[in-house]
């Protein structure tokens, strides 16, 4: 079987940045999983694999557009320092999580200044091209439970009180 919409797909990869440093692979023996066609990996990997079957691989450019987007300079933001536990200690390239009413959200500081400190809010590979090794572990229909869609509940709107599902 050939990859198509809504083939349940299992790959091993490596993902390296444009100076060939391994930024990410899947786990040896432990391929990653998904639907195809359902947008459950970046756009320009999922356009790749198209039409690949078990046991191919191949070596995939995904350009930053279709990976995770180009640096949008809207999410540079500056914040007070006195929001920051003891911004004294705050380096440039230091990474955060903070937590949002949408949830974590994770951040990596850009510059510091006497003011303020400036964080980048883009996902860290934004505006990077994405260098991948791909092998196709596994192609096969998708089962209905794969291609179900994810349950999403929704808290504080008076249903069951707050995630009492």
């Amino acid at each position: 079987m050939k990859i198509q919409r809504d083939a349940y797909v299992a790959i091993h990869y490596t993902l390296r940045d444009a100076g060939g440093e391994i930024v990410d692979q899947s786990e040896k023996g432990s391929p990653l999983g998904f639907v195809f066609g359902r947008g459950q990996i970046i756009p320009g990997l999922e356009k790749a694999l198209a039409g690949m079957a078990a046991d191919e691989s191949r070596k995939v450019v995904v350009p930053a557009a279709e990976g995770y987007g180009e640096l949008d300079e809207e999410l540079f933001q500056e914040i007070p320092r006195a929001n920051f536990p003891n911004p004294e200690q705050i380096e440039k390239g230091q990474k955060f999580q903070a937590s949002t009413p949408h949830g974590p959200m994770s951040f990596t500081v850009h510059d510091v200044t006497d003011d303020a400190i400036v964080v980048n809010l883009n996902h860290p590979l934004a505006g990077q091209d994405l260098h991948f090794d791909v092998e196709v572990a596994l192609v096969r229909e998708a089962t209905e439970e794969e291609l179900a869609p994810p349950v999403h509940h929704h808290c504080g709107d008076g249903s069951h009180g707050c995630c009492g599902h």
